[in-house]
This record gives C-alpha cells, structure tokens and sequence, in this order.
C-alpha cells in the first residue's frame, strides 16, 4: 500500500473478527494480514489467538461471555480505539452497549451473535464481523475490515470459503 507524505498511511485497515472460540481459521488469519490494526470482539477463549493477531498488527481486543480465566480477567469488557481519527468502540455484546450521545464514536464493533452485519444508525456505524471460529448452526463463517480514509470509514464482511 502506498505511503502518504505524513507518518500515517493515506487509507488505513482495521480487520475485524469475534467469537474465535479458540479456534483462529488459517484462512481468517490470512484475510486479517495487512491490517494496519486488528479489533477482537470477545469470545476469545485461547490467549494463543490473540498472540497470533498481534504478530500481524496492534490488536484491541475486549471480553466476551466465554472469556475464563486468569488471561481473560486482564481484557476490558468493553474498549475505545482511535485510527486515522476515527473513534472505534468495542464490545462484545450489544446489550452491554453504554455510550452516551456526543462521545464523538463513529463505529461500534461487537460480536455474540455470530451473524454478520452492517448497519448505520443515527450516523454511527454498527459491525458485526460474524464469528470465524467453530461453525454454529447455518451461520457463515466470517470476518469484516474497516477502511478508514480522511476522517470517513467504510465496513464489509467477508465470508470465508472452507
């Protein structure tokens, strides 16, 4: 990717991913190389798949419902990210969700369901990336990005071929 003038690159990438469930896909790993930071929505459950994110990338990561243990007690239940002057908040269930209007968030990243999605409400920008670990019933297997360029951002989700 070219590099601007300034220290920070012009575009900048955020891989998203959740409910990993200890099980970090060879084929999530290669969507997620290349991010400039990575965003961990909870459900972890091995701290082995966080040190493989950090080998690619600065990694945010919160914990989520199935995070146990001595490990796990050190991740936040919920975190604020700033790339390429975008405020990114992460939490791992919606429900958990306590922002205040004019907090300046523009994206909230979660997980626990497992569905992927996108959604833009009241101008603040709702991802799911899915879950990329253990398949669950008929839901996809996937990951998602956040492309942040100028102040704006942009979000997809990426289904994983098995």
């Amino acid at each position: 990717m070219p590099r601007a003038s300034s220290s920070l690159p012009a575009r900048l990438r955020v891989g998203l991913l959740a409910d990993t469930h200890g099980l970090l896909r060879p084929e999530a790993a290669a969507f997620l190389r290349g991010s400039d930071h990575i965003v961990h929505a909870g459900d972890i459950c091995d701290p082995d798949v966080l040190d493989q994110l950090r080998e690619m990338a600065p990694v945010t990561a919160v914990r989520g419902n199935c995070d146990q243990g001595g490990w796990a007690r050190g991740l936040p239940g919920s975190a604020t990210v700033t790339v390429g002057g975008v405020r990114i908040h992460v939490v791992h269930d919606l429900a958990h969700l306590e922002l205040e209007p004019g907090q300046g968030i523009r994206v909230v990243v979660s997980g626990h369901s497992h569905r992927p999605g996108v959604v833009e409400r009241d101008g603040v920008l709702f991802v799911n990336p899915g879950s990329c670990g253990p398949r669950r019933f008929r839901l996809p297997v996937a990951v998602g990005e956040l492309w942040v360029e100028k102040g704006e951002v942009s979000a997809r989700i990426e289904e994983l071929s098995l």
